[in-house]
């Protein structure tokens, strides 16, 4: 059978990783993706894993995985708005990413999902700790985000075209992402919240939703709040005792003696391994994660047990893996990703398709337009 988007043609004209990120995902199910790159240079995307403080590899990890979109002007001064292009098909879904949206002043500016995405909504800052100054975050977070919301824009707009059997203009901008990922404490502020700051784990608002450190040198986080988890808890960590204790009877005396209950799970914790009290804290279902690497989690053994990661069709005996993208269906099999392409490896193919003969293919390679 063929994969269910077989009959979509996908020109991918996008760089960096958020417009890839949702041609990606298409393509998982089937459709034609033709990557349009420019001529001797290609998308920058293919060299960022070299920039530290990326991990150090001789294989391009970044390039495998998927391959930041165009500001108005750029896309306008190549004529390939969306007026432009839906004159020549318009049942055309035209998918679109900013980094800061179409309108106001800051419409033209370049937008990664570091800047534009992290720094700009409030993340970055929400995020760190008090006293500590913001830290990067891992490549690519927002702009995979917003990759997997840029798909969900073409897929309604497909579904639109069934509908109407007219194409459309869809987009999201990572900004807009970004703030859909705060949108809890967004709206808080829109409706006149007060604001703590930033966290501070020996002073926290709860010790019941706080990090610990184990005596073999791990952290977690525990997530134990509630007064149907106070009882189980207090049994599970050794201390019923503490039911009894004025300071922590009640959900709001927690709250207010945040400092002193951490200051004693701190000392309990570390009296013990953290797989001794992993054990101990899903007996009693109170919810808990040993905050892992990024290197442990590219060997977690539940992504592989749920083909969350997928071998590479590269010809080699031992596959090599990726990481599959996030949307499953159960009645439809993946296409299965294939080794990224080199610079140019399929120019000749494509056009050939397009009716180009060796003369003409020759003639738009010297004149530098492939």
């Amino acid at each position: 059978m063929a994969n269910l988007f077989s009959d979509l043609k996908v020109l991918d004209i996008a760089t960096y990783i958020a417009g890839p990120g949702a041609t990606t995902i298409l393509s998982d199910f089937g459709a034609d993706v033709i990557k349009i790159e420019a001529p001797g240079m290609g998308d920058p995307y293919r060299d960022l894993f070299k920039i530290r403080p990326n991990p150090e590899s001789s294989k391009n990890y970044m390039w495998q995985l998927t391959n930041r979109n165009n500001p108005p002007h750029v896309r306008e001064r190549l004529t390939l708005t969306y007026e432009d292009v839906s004159a020549i098909n318009p049942r055309l879904i035209y998918a679109d990413i900013t980094g800061y949206g179409d309108y106001g002043p800051d419409a033209n500016e370049p937008g990664f999902d570091i800047t534009a995405y992290w720094a700009r909504t409030g993340l970055m800052d929400a995020t760190r700790n008090a006293g500590c100054p913001p830290a990067l975050p891992v490549p690519g977070i927002g702009d995979q985000a917003t990759a997997m919301t840029l798909y969900a824009s073409i897929l309604t707009g497909l579904y639109r075209r069934e509908k109407t059997g007219q194409g459309c203009r869809v987009s999201t901008a990572l900004v807009a992402v970004g703030t859909w990922a705060a949108a809890a404490w967004v709206q808080a502020g829109l409706d006149g919240a007060t604001f703590s700051g930033n966290a501070d784990r020996q002073h926290p608002p709860n010790a019941l939703l706080n990090t610990y450190e184990t005596s073999d040198g791990r952290w977690f986080l525990l997530v134990a709040e509630g007064e149907e988890r106070w009882a189980p808890f207090l049994k599970a960590i050794g201390h019923p005792e503490w039911a009894t204790d004025e300071r922590f009877s009640q959900e709001s005396r927690r709250l207010a003696h945040a400092d002193v209950l951490t200051h004693l799970l701190e000392e309990v914790f570390a009296a013990q391994s953290f797989d001794s009290w992993r054990t101990a804290l899903d007996q009693a279902r109170i919810p808990l994660s040993l905050i892992q690497t990024i290197e442990e989690l590219a060997h977690d053994p539940q992504l592989l047990a749920n083909h969350f990661l997928v071998p590479i069709a590269d010809g080699s005996e031992t596959p090599n893996l990726t990481v599959d993208s996030p949307v499953y269906i159960e009645q439809e099999t993946k296409a299965g990703p294939r080794l990224a392409p080199a610079l140019g490896q399929h120019t000749q193919e494509v056009l050939k398709e397009l009716a180009y003969d060796e003369k003409a293919i020759e003639e738009l390679r010297a004149d530098g337009t492939i």
